[in-house]
Formats: C-alpha cells, structure tokens, sequence
C-alpha cells in the first residue's frame, strides 16, 4: 500500500495533478497543434530571426553572409536617396488613405444597417469588389484609367473635360492609387467588422436619445460613435498597417513609376532583396520599416484612451 501510495503522489507530481482523463486530453491537444506549432517555428519565427541576423550581414545568396554590424542600417537610414523619399510616399499614400477608407466604411455600414428590403443583396453586391485579388485589381484599372483607351479619359473627351494622365504623371500617380484602394476597400473586411460594431448597439440608447428629442446628427455624435469607438480604433489601426504595406498596386500597375513617383518603401525592400539580391541590405530595411510600424502602432494605441469608449469600463 505505501508503495502503490507513493507512486500515486509521484505520478500526480509529474502531472501537476492532474487525472489521467486530463493528461490524455492534454496530449492529444498538443500533438494535433504540433503540425500548425512546427509551420509557425519554421515559416515565421525562424525567417524572422533569419532576417535579424543577416540585417547585420552582408549577403546576396551566392556567397556566404559576411558580419558587417550595423553598417546596413547606416547605409538605409543616411545614404540611400531613395530610401526616405519611398518612406515619405508610403506616409502620404497611408495619411490619404486611411481616413478615405475609413469613412466610406463606416458610411457603407450605416448604409447597409438599415432595415431596407434585399439588404442581404446589397451587403454582397457591396462586397464584392474586395474579392477581386490585388493583381487583377491593378490590371483593370490600369486600363479604365489607360489615358489613351481607357473609358473614363474617353467619356471625359466625350464631355468635353480635360483628360488627366491618371498612373502615367508623377502629379497623379499616387492619387490614382488612393482611388484604386478606396474603391476596393470601401465595401471590405472593415464595412464588415464596421457593420458587426454597429449591430451591437443597444437599441435602448437610440430609445433613450429618441425620447430626449434629439437629432440624427445628435444620436450619431453621442450614441453611435461612441459605442463603436473601439471599432473604430479597431479598423484604424489595421487600415494603417495596410496602407504602410501598400505594394502589389504599385508593383502591377506602375511598377514604382512614373520617376518613381510611386516607389514605396515595399517595393524598395522588393527590389534591393529580389531584383539585385542584397539581402542583407533587404532585411536590413526590412527591420526599419517594422520598428516604425510597431511605433505608429503603440502611439494610435496610446491615443486612443482619449476618444475610444470602452462599455466595460
């Protein structure tokens, strides 16, 4: 019996307790995460710290990767001429992008909240242009926007408007882009979430506002918004990671022209890494670009105690 007791409380101590119904459940459960814990180790945490390491090498794939310290960043940060004027057009193209899209977002959702017939229809017919992918996306209005042939300059030439270059003048190029993205991404992954945020409104607030006597505008300001403020921040945050990462638009329809007009820091990191196969100078800028996301990521957050409304709070 004192040997059957002891190696009883051996067992329980090498399990932590635990009954031997909980350790089988506990082993089953980590061996089927084993294959999707083995993709994450070796596809993303492992090119990540690849990428660490050979930010400080120089390395172009034939040759073996040679210890350089801190000479790449040095390099991106006060010697590339294109490495700031990319960062500037990424920064302008996200500072345009991100309100546009935002805001038409939220519009299509309250749009498509209302109680009206075929609604389901419209939420698909709104949804759809977000499914076309990036590549076949650029392509298309690479042509509707094709100064020459393309059907908008023609039906301005029809009405007699001035016909604008569109992705072919460096004036225009960008905000050609803004206008691709915002017309793929207004009735997207954010009209959506924008839509889920606006449904778990209490309808005893609009009862309650509707009772003080107040306006649309009014239970708009104080009802709606504030209770789909973390939503908001929500979209925000990844509509600015996205618009930062802007790449395949640029890399289809312009190819980072006209002059480089569009030649943003994605496409830079591309072709230093891929086209001339400095990818110690890629991962290099790749790091940078990285930090400066988590940053503007960490201070959207830190802003957002002033406005974001939190009910449990």
């Amino acid at each position: 019996m004192a040997t059957q007791s002891l190696s009883f409380r051996l067992a329980s101590t090498l399990t932590g307790g635990r009954t031997r119904g909980q350790v089988r459940r506990a082993f089953w459960g980590y061996a089927f995460a084993t294959p999707w814990i083995l993709g994450l180790l070796i596809f993303t945490v492992g090119p990540i710290l690849a990428s660490l390491y050979f930010g400080f090498t120089d390395y172009n794939i034939i040759k073996p990767a040679k210890w350089v310290g801190l000479a790449n960043y040095q390099r991106a940060l006060f010697k590339d001429d294109l490495f700031w004027p990319s960062m500037g057009r990424t920064f302008y193209f996200a500072l345009v992008t991100v309100p546009l899209e935002t805001i038409a977002s939220l519009l299509c959702a309250m749009l498509l909240n209302q109680n009206l017939r075929g609604k389901s229809i419209f939420r698909t017919l709104f949804f759809l242009p977000s499914l076309t992918p990036a590549p076949a996306l650029a392509i298309l209005w690479a042509w509707i926007l094709h100064p020459q042939m393309g059907p908008v300059n023609t039906m301005l030439g029809y009405l007699g408007l001035p016909k604008p270059l569109w992705m072919a003048a460096p004036a225009t190029a960008i905000p050609s882009l803004i206008l691709i993205s915002l017309w793929a991404a207004a009735g997207g992954n954010r009209m959506l979430i924008f839509l889920a945020g606006l449904q778990g409104v209490p309808e005893e607030l609009y009862d309650a506002s509707r009772i003080d006597g107040a306006g649309r505008w009014a239970t708009l300001s104080s009802v709606t918004l504030p209770m789909i403020s973390p939503t908001i921040l929500f979209n925000v945050v990844l509509g600015v990671i996205g618009a930062l990462k802007v790449f395949t638009l640029a890399f289809v329809a312009t190819k980072g022209g006209p002059a480089y007009a569009t030649w943003f820091i994605a496409l830079h990191i591309y072709s230093q890494a891929f086209q001339y196969f400095r990818m110690g100078y890629g991962a290099a800028l790749a790091w940078l670009f990285a930090i400066m996301l988590l940053v503007f990521t960490v201070i959207q957050l830190k802003l957002s105690d002033r406005w974001v409304y939190y009910a449990g709070q």
